[in-house]
């Protein structure tokens, strides 16, 4: 049920772009990018963003930043190729949700985005857990599929 051959497979359906699913993936895999790019100037750790990364208490802050790097690029790499993406979107909901947690220790509540506020990581990981979500579905309907499925609206 955890991971499978099949969630190492790259498939040309992961690139169905009438499905609303493969877009939305994709997308949440590619604004991992800028994050990652804006982590590194010149070949190196950009010192605005160890400074940050010191503020918010993440001690060595460069050894961080690599680490936020390497999670980002891995998550983003496999959301937008489609592979392992179930466990690829949790961890980009929780990179993402680690970004609010910095901002708020650093700056404070601000939500807009003129302000430094977090609506864009929130929103980013409400989408990924969206992603995450409906990639298990999926996962499950294929190990079980004798289970049907919940219809998406159900009156109680």
């Amino acid at each position: 049920m955890w991971l499978t051959k099949d969630d190492f497979r790259i498939k040309a359906e992961n690139f169905d772009l009438s499905n609303g699913l493969n877009i939305l993936r994709i997308i949440c895999g590619l604004f991992l990018f800028p994050h990652v790019a804006g982590k590194f100037a010149a070949g190196a750790v950009s010192a605005a963003t160890a400074g940050f990364f010191a503020k918010a208490g993440f001690h060595p802050p460069e050894v961080w930043v690599v680490i936020a790097a390497v999670s980002e690029s891995a998550a983003g790499v496999a959301l937008v190729l489609g592979i392992c993406t179930r466990f690829a979107a949790l961890g980009a909901t929780a990179l993402l949700l680690f970004a609010v947690y910095a901002l708020q220790v650093v700056k404070g509540f601000g939500w807009t985005w003129n302000t430094g506020g977090y609506e864009y990581p929130v929103f980013w990981a409400i989408t990924s857990l969206a992603v995450a979500i409906e990639a298990w579905k999926v996962h499950l309907r294929q190990v079980k599929p004798g289970v049907a499925a919940v219809p998406a609206t159900a009156t109680a």
